[in-house]
């Protein structure tokens, strides 16, 4: 089947569309934007009909800033706050540590849907609040029969429905597949959230983690993964697993005594193959957590999805195949998707956490090193991104994509 990125648009009707992107989060909303703005004739489709909230850490690193800034969008202004600085929170003592980089925080609902608004602008067909129901082959690329009964017809797909699966193309296990992840935004006592300003605590309890950090308008994001097993001992229910971890953790019980939470109950994820990495495509365009499923807050997960959509439309545009970007892709980030998970794998369990515990408050400056490492490597983001961008993130200049010989072949 011959998935290549089909010619610049033509005048006149087409009997199909150069591309359509399934999922419209950070990295297909991304994609969206920067293929049509090439010319590219691109449907987005996305299941939700307006801004939604998702379970996220909501933390935006340098190199997440810079694609974003790349295609115009500036989190500074939409309303993010700046996060300069790591706190571990574990066994009831604090260690702090300064980040290599300042980062920012903004929810996803914000972000996400500037994001569509922007590959809207950019001349996308954006189709919201209607679900693909089947994504098939065809002779000419891919079909994509939607819930209303219409269809999509064109010559390339992108997947980026984020860690939900599409029918027909469940991702095999990752590397750490035992953990739920919650989410709730809450607004803390004047104190709590003065004492929380620019920083993000990662706090550590038996069977899971957490982090907390400011977001805009005052509020606070907790959004924290814990193991099946110590779920299920706390009845499977939120209420007691939060009271189990404020016992547990007198510092997160400070910052909560006084607030109050921005939601009924808190969104959840029950399947999140951590460690996840694909290293073949088979004609479709894997990106963000289809691609590949780095663990919160331990991993730069907003960075890959970005840096996914950026490395595709460079592939796409350069004609080549969508094999090439799924190779390309997993060598950029296995480093950091191994050295991510195995601290995952840490934090989770006790002998883990005191030994995490332990070394950082002898060396604070081990959590900025960490940081640095599970970050998206200089050379990978200089490959994608224009030089004056790059130059600012520390990343060496970047040279023209040049496909592989033998992609065309692949």
């Amino acid at each position: 089947m011959d998935c290549h990125a089909r010619q610049p648009r033509r005048e006149g009707p087409r009997p199909m569309k150069d591309a359509v992107i399934v999922g419209g989060g950070l990295a297909g909303a991304a994609v969206a934007t920067q293929l049509a703005r090439a010319g590219r004739d691109v449907v987005l489709i996305e299941r939700t009909a307006g801004p939604t909230d998702k379970v996220c850490g909501e933390f935006f690193s340098r190199e997440a800033e810079t694609y974003l800034s790349a295609i115009g969008l500036s989190l500074k202004a939409l309303g993010a706050v700046p996060i300069s600085a790591l706190r571990l929170c574990a066994r009831g003592r604090v260690a702090g540590a300064p980040l290599p980089f300042e980062a920012w925080s903004l929810s996803r609902r914000i972000v996400d849907e500037a994001l569509v608004q922007l590959a809207a602008g950019a001349g996308a067909d954006v189709r919201r609040g209607v679900k693909v129901s089947a994504l098939e082959p065809t002779s000419e690329g891919f079909r994509a029969r939607l819930a209303d009964g219409t269809a999509v017809d064109a010559g390339a797909a992108f997947l980026a429905t984020g860690k939900h699966d599409l029918q027909g193309f469940e991702r095999q296990s990752g590397l750490q597949n035992d953990l739920l992840a919650f989410k709730i935004h809450y607004r803390l006592s004047p104190d709590q959230t003065a004492d929380l300003s620019r920083h993000i605590e990662i706090l550590l309890f038996e069977g899971g983690y957490a982090g907390l950090s400011p977001v805009e308008e005052g509020r606070a994001n907790l959004c924290l993964v814990v193991r099946r097993g110590r779920f299920t001992e706390v009845g499977q229910r939120w209420e007691r697993l939060l009271d189990a971890i404020c016992a547990e953790s007198s510092h997160l019980a400070g910052r909560l005594a006084s607030a109050a939470p921005c939601w009924a109950k808190p969104l959840a994820l029950s399947v999140i193959p951590y460690g996840y990495l694909r290293f073949r495509s088979k004609g479709l365009w894997y990106l963000g957590d289809q691609a590949a499923v780095i663990p919160s807050f331990s991993g730069d997960g907003m960075s890959m999805a970005l840096h996914s959509a950026r490395l595709a439309a460079a592939i796409y545009l350069a004609g080549a195949r969508a094999e090439l970007f799924q190779r390309r892709l997993a060598g950029d980030v296995l480093g950091q998707m191994l050295l991510a998970t195995g601290l995952s794998q840490a934090l989770v369990r006790r002998p883990g956490q005191i030994l995490i515990g332990a070394a950082t408050r002898l060396l604070p400056s081990l959590m900025s090193v960490v940081a640095s490492q599970t970050r998206i490597p200089s050379a990978a983001l200089a490959r994608a991104l224009p030089k004056e961008l790059t130059s600012r993130s520390g990343a060496p200049a970047p040279s023209t994509f040049v496909a592989e010989p033998q992609a065309r072949s692949a």
